[in-house]
Formats: C-alpha cells, sequence, structure tokens
C-alpha cells in the first residue's frame, strides 16, 4: 500500500478547486496541470512569496518556464509539494484563457531553446562590463590630470552617469539570469554591480531588485501585483480604468513599504473617480510628472529605502556591498573634490541617472494597459503591459535593450543581444492572435508617458466632478 503522500498525489482536482485556494495563508497553483500546495513553500521562496504568491490559484506554467534556468534543481522543490493534477475532463488552462496563444507560445519558447536564443555570448557582456570600467576611470582621471575646474568637472560628472546608468542596464542582465548558467554566478556578479560599482540606486541591494522586479515581470501592470505601479493612487492616477473606478483595494504596510515611510499611518480605503477621492490634484499630473517623477525617485526616494530596506530584511552582505561602495567613491573624489565638490557631483550624477532611469524604464509600460490582475495567459498579458521602441544603435545603448521591452518580457532570461533575433518571431506571433505588436520612435514613447498622465488625469477628474 502507498503512503498518504502518494496517495495525495494521485488526486484530481477542477479548476474550480484550484482557484478557491489563493488567499495568503491557502495557495495552489498548477503547473503543466500538475496541482501544487505552495501555502509554507511561499515563506520560503527564494525569488520572495509575493512573486509566486500572485499565481495563487492559476496556471503558472509560463511563469514558472520564464524565470527559471535550472528546471532541475527546481523540480526537486516541486515533489514535494505536488498534492495531485487536474482532472482529466479538465483543460489545462482556465477557461478564459486562449488556448492557441498559449500552445503556439510554448512552440515558440520550445524554438527559442532550441536555437540557443537564450544562450549568452560572455564577451558581449564581458565588453561593456570592461567599458563601464573604462569610462568609470576615465571619470577620475579627468579631474587628476585636467584639475577641478568647472569643464574638468561637467566632463568627468557626466562620464560618471554615463556609467552609473549603463550600470544598471548591466546589472539587470545578471539580476535576470541572463549570462551564466549558474544562477550563483548570475548573483554574485549582480551583487558587485547593483552594490559596488553603482551609485544609480544609491548602491542598491540585490535582494532589494529582486523582491520588487521580479513581481513586475510575473504581473505587469497588475495593480497591487506589480510594485512599479504602486504610486497609483497615491501620486498619480494610472489606466483609463483605475483613474475612474473605485479600486476598492487597502493601502496596507506592505504597499507603504514601497512608497515613503511618512505614509506610514495612513491605511484606509483607496478610491478614486467615482468615490470622490483625491489625494494629488490629478488633472495636472502631466505637469507635476517632472518634478517628483524622474528628477526625485533616486536623489530623494532611494537615498534612504534601499537602506531601511537591507536593514529591515536583514540583507547584510547586500548592506557590506553597499558600504564599499561609499567607501570607494568616497576615497576616489574626496581628495580631490574636497566634500562639498564631492556632494554636489555625487548629486549631479543621481538626478541625470534618475531622469534617464524613469523615462525608459516608464516609457514600454505607463501608456499602456494598467488594471487589476485579469488573470491573462502569458503572451495576451505581456503584450497588453508593454511596448517596443524602434531598433537603432543609440536606442539600443541608451536604453540597455530595453526598447525590446515586449521581447525581454516574454523570455526574461534572453540576454538581451538576442532579442532582435526573436523579435520578427514574436510580431508574427501576435499577428497571427490579433495582439497589437507597438513600437514607436524613442521620443514619441517619452511624449506618450506624458499624455497618457495627462489623459487618466482628465478621466479622474470627469470622473470625480460628474459621476
Amino acid at each position: 500500500m502507498g503512503s498518504s503522500a502518494e496517495c495525495d498525489r494521485d488526486r484530481f482536482f477542477t479548476w474550480e478547486e484550484v482557484q478557491r485556494h489563493c488567499t495568503r495563508s491557502d495557495r495552489w497553483l498548477v503547473i503543466r496541470r500538475k496541482v501544487y500546495n505552495i501555502s509554507d513553500f511561499s515563506k520560503r521562496h527564494p525569488g520572495g512569496a509575493r512573486v509566486i504568491g500572485h499565481y495563487a490559484g492559476q496556471d503558472a506554467t509560463d511563469a514558472f518556464t520564464a524565470f527559471h534556468i535550472d528546471k532541475t534543481l527546481v523540480n526537486k522543490y516541486l515533489k514535494s509539494l505536488l498534492i495531485g493534477e487536474l482532472a482529466p475532463d479538465q483543460p489545462s488552462l482556465e477557461s478564459w484563457k486562449s488556448k492557441p496563444a498559449t500552445d503556439d507560445f510554448r512552440e515558440l519558447r520550445a524554438l527559442v531553446e532550441r536555437t540557443n536564443l537564450l544562450k549568452p555570448n560572455k564577451l558581449f557582456f564581458a565588453g561593456l562590463l570592461v567599458h563601464l570600467l573604462l569610462l568609470d576611470a576615465a571619470a577620475w582621471l579627468t579631474l587628476w590630470y585636467f584639475g577641478t575646474s568647472l569643464v574638468p568637472f561637467l566632463i568627468s560628472t557626466a562620464l560618471l552617469a554615463i556609467v552609473q546608468a549603463q550600470g544598471g542596464w548591466l546589472q539587470h542582465d545578471f539580476g535576470h539570469l541572463s549570462v551564466f548558467s549558474k544562477s550563483k554566478w548570475n548573483h554574485l556578479v549582480h551583487k558587485f554591480i547593483i552594490g559596488h560599482l553603482k551609485v544609480g540606486h544609491t548602491g542598491a541591494p540585490a535582494s532589494w531588485w529582486n523582491h520588487l522586479h521580479f513581481q513586475h515581470h510575473a504581473k505587469p501592470n497588475c495593480f497591487r501585483k506589480d510594485p512599479d505601479i504602486n504610486m497609483h493612487p497615491i501620486f498619480f492616477v494610472l489606466g483609463k480604468k483605475l483613474s475612474v473606478e473605485a479600486s476598492g483595494a487597502k493601502i496596507s504596510s506592505r504597499l507603504l513599504n514601497t512608497l515613503t515611510a511618512s505614509l506610514a499611518g495612513l491605511l484606509e480605503t483607496v478610491k478614486v473617480g467615482k468615490q470622490k477621492k483625491k489625494y494629488m490634484p490629478y488633472q495636472y499630473q502631466h505637469k507635476y510628472f517632472f518634478l517628483i517623477g524622474p528628477p526625485a525617485l533616486l536623489p530623494l526616494y532611494f537615498q534612504w529605502y534601499i537602506f531601511y530596506f537591507a536593514v529591515q530584511r536583514r540583507q547584510w552582505v547586500d548592506l557590506a556591498w553597499m558600504v564599499s561602495f561609499y567607501i570607494r567613491i568616497s576615497l576616489t573624489y574626496i581628495p580631490l573634490l574636497g566634500i562639498q565638490g564631492f556632494l554636489i557631483m555625487l548629486f549631479l550624477v543621481r538626478f541625470v541617472e534618475s531622469n534617464w532611469f524613469v523615462w525608459v524604464t516608464q516609457m514600454n509600460h505607463i501608456p499602456m494597459m494598467i488594471d487589476h490582475d485579469q488573470k491573462e495567459d502569458w503572451l495576451t498579458m505581456q503584450l497588453h503591459a508593454t511596448c517596443n521602441v524602434h531598433q537603432s544603435l543609440f536606442n539600443d545603448w541608451f536604453t540597455g535593450h530595453l526598447n525590446f521591452q515586449i521581447e525581454h518580457h516574454l523570455f526574461p532570461t534572453m540576454p538581451r543581444h538576442n532579442f532582435h533575433k526573436v523579435a520578427p518571431l514574436v510580431r508574427s506571433l501576435c499577428s497571427k492572435h490579433g495582439l497589437e505588436y507597438q513600437s514607436k520612435p524613442l521620443f514619441t514613447a517619452f511624449a506618450d508617458i506624458v499624455h497618457s498622465l495627462k489623459d487618466s488625469g482628465e478621466l479622474w477628474l470627469d470622473a470625480y466632478l460628474h459621476k
């Protein structure tokens, strides 16, 4: 007679049963028709409890495939979580998802794997790192050789700002496990770049980046699941639907931790538009975006929050990397500039990088559909939430290949130098299934951020005043 665990694994479930297990303390999900109970494991999940919890009660097959590069290792964890499978009469996907689109996307994924498009060119990434180190050295040498007058100071500041912005794109590659075949090597270099080489996120902890960024990829533009849109509705109203309707959601302490400590006491029902809620003059948000968005994010918000995160989560290794950055940058520039000159340079670098970072990262998402989780299939969800910017040598470099945001979201572990190769196949797949594949010029993408904020602000005002 088999064990009780083995008997449990022979159980069959309906989608209705699976979907009932979607609370914080009771979570099931489906991967390749197998049903897993992740209620306890989600707390130990290396990617964080939230990213896996966002798929509670849902099929997570494509998200699971997209995020994990070592399937053999991960499958060992899954065995202990297996409680059964979908009944033979149950479809492989929830009834509202597109099975033809999902099947075709999985065929494309198999083709990508067979043709080695997930295999990185390590010389490409080595070249990126070397060019950052050379620019970093050039920034210091400019001051050392030419002195600290205005022109050398500005040249050095510009070089250092480029290093920090480009370092942000490079740490993004390692954070997505796109460079090495082993996760531990990606994590190690990621910690070095984001914690020691960079100043852009104020020498941010890698654990903080992972905690937030993978949630964004798992459920892009989904309110309460994508941290990148947590500024709704405190600072901005986003999306046509959310700007008008009542969200019916509470601002929890977890959400506040990703906003600002000054809001820590605000725990109330968030309703906008029709419910006459007004935290900001949203009809002007396309204007004050230029004040509290790109210029302020890195110099002000990230300045303190990343240290708070590292200490709160007891990420002492990350904290040590961050401290090492400040030691290095201080010893490098204070002898040349003095404390005052050094602080001015540091602020200017952060100011430039903050604008660079925000415009590039938001141009692909803010103008797109923003809503509560509609539980769409992987292909449809990513196409609704992302768009591309036209390819060019400058656009590729300036955005760290995030101009290929669609391909990056569909294949988050794909090395960026292969995005242009898979793009025609993705475009063809979208055309087949009637999904809009948006690609636009760089400055049009920037302008669309402002236009979308203006539109959603006007929708909020109309609902606020008249509905």
